[in-house]
């Protein structure tokens, strides 16, 4: 039981951490949205989508092509 109310208060100061840093990266991100022009955000919003196409695109793993192999003849006898 001790074990796991330690382990709790370790969670807790975890989270607390993390909002800290959640609350620090929102306002430094509002800051630079001000400070950027809409030519700029267009930018950056054009840039993300196409890496994100492309992580999309590398992920897909291509087949290796398969041999073809040639038609076979009928085996046929001359009589």
């Amino acid at each position: 039981m001790y074990a796991v109310r330690e382990e709790v208060e370790v969670l807790k100061e975890q989270i607390k951490e993390l909002v800290e840093r959640n609350s620090l990266l929102e306002r430094e991100n509002a800051l630079l949205k001000s400070l950027s022009n809409n030519d700029q955000l267009s930018q950056l919003s054009t840039q993300q989508a196409n890496a994100s196409s492309t992580s999309q695109q590398q992920t897909v793993i291509a087949q290796p092509a398969q041999p073809t192999q040639p038609p076979q003849q009928p085996n046929v006898s001359s009589a």
